[in-house]
């Protein structure tokens, strides 16, 4: 299978493209020189996609400005960037004959919807986003065109909402990955899966770290996180206590993967003591613990 990724120099699209290139034949675009750009140029570029499109079967779209991209570059260029060109890009797909859509997408875009006052939140993908950022707003701009792309023309399409996966420090990491964060190499799996099983139509999943918690713990987490980590999470917390570092008081959100885990038939492998074999073995992806917390 001949496979798209746009925006294959960043961590997360260049994790992607090592994923599918086991199997597939890769072709990576990025603006950015990279091992993992075959392509050099802009999305907006028409003829850097009729380059780029020529003979493929799935587009994996995870070009985009990100959170950080806030305050830094004009609001028109996040809805020129993460709308239009989302858009453009799908639409030209159709023209060249491509057979799937996945779009890496983000649970940021949940905004204030993640975190209800006086409890945690417990985002699946019934939660309506309260977008509070332009990024956040573009994000689920571009969602909300693929959905009308999809059902218009039969395309389909399937979108991957991450969840938060940057490095940072590993005892923040370690936690998130229990309630609200992912490994860069889960979030390429999770696209592979979406790519093998093709689903019809329009489908939305939310990809995030496995939870050994529940809805009903939400309460509990929000005003007394670290006894419910320590029932719940015992290795963890007595890995935490041998390191001298504290467990959080309070956690205000969890992301719940668990249609992605019975549709897609995908299970997230990294979990919070990956994190910590990644300290020990000094990988980047993950930041020291500066002092004890």
């Amino acid at each position: 299978m001949n496979i798209l990724v746009t925006g294959s120099a960043g961590r997360v699209g260049r994790a992607i493209y090592i994923h599918l290139m086991k199997k597939h034949r890769v072709t990576g675009l990025d603006k950015t020189p990279c091992s993992t750009a075959d392509i050099v140029g802009d999305i907006r570029d028409h003829k850097v996609l009729e380059k780029a499109l020529k003979g493929v079967d799935v587009i994996v779209h995870s070009a985009a400005l990100h959170a950080p991209h806030v305050g830094l570059v004009a609001d028109e260029e996040f809805e020129t960037v993460n709308v239009k060109a989302t858009e453009k890009l799908a639409l030209s797909g159709l023209q060249a004959g491509v057979k799937h859509f996945v779009f890496t997408s983000t649970t940021a875009l949940y905004g204030k919807a993640s975190t209800p006052a006086g409890t945690a939140g417990w985002i699946d993908e019934t939660v309506t986003p309260e977008p509070k950022s332009i990024y956040h707003r573009s994000k689920l701009e571009a969602e909300k065109l693929l959905e009308n792309i999809s059902h218009l023309f039969a395309l389909p399409v399937t979108v991957l909402q991450m969840s938060r996966c940057f490095p940072e420090p590993a005892d923040l990491m370690a936690v998130y990955r229990l309630t609200r964060g992912i490994d860069a190499r889960d979030v390429a799996r999770a696209h592979g899966c979406a790519i093998e099983k093709r689903l019809p139509g329009f489908n939305r999943f939310i990809v995030s770290g496995k939870t050994p918690f529940n809805p009903g713990l939400c309460q509990r987490l929000f005003t007394d996180a670290a006894a419910v980590i320590a029932e719940y999470a015992p290795v963890l917390t007595e890995d935490f206590s041998r390191r001298g570092w504290s467990l959080p008081s309070s956690l205000d959100r969890v992301y719940d993967a668990g249609l992605a885990q019975q549709v897609l038939g995908w299970q997230s492998e990294y979990g919070c003591q990956s994190v910590l074999d990644m300290l020990e073995n000094e990988v980047a992806e993950v930041l020291p613990v500066q002092g004890c917390r």
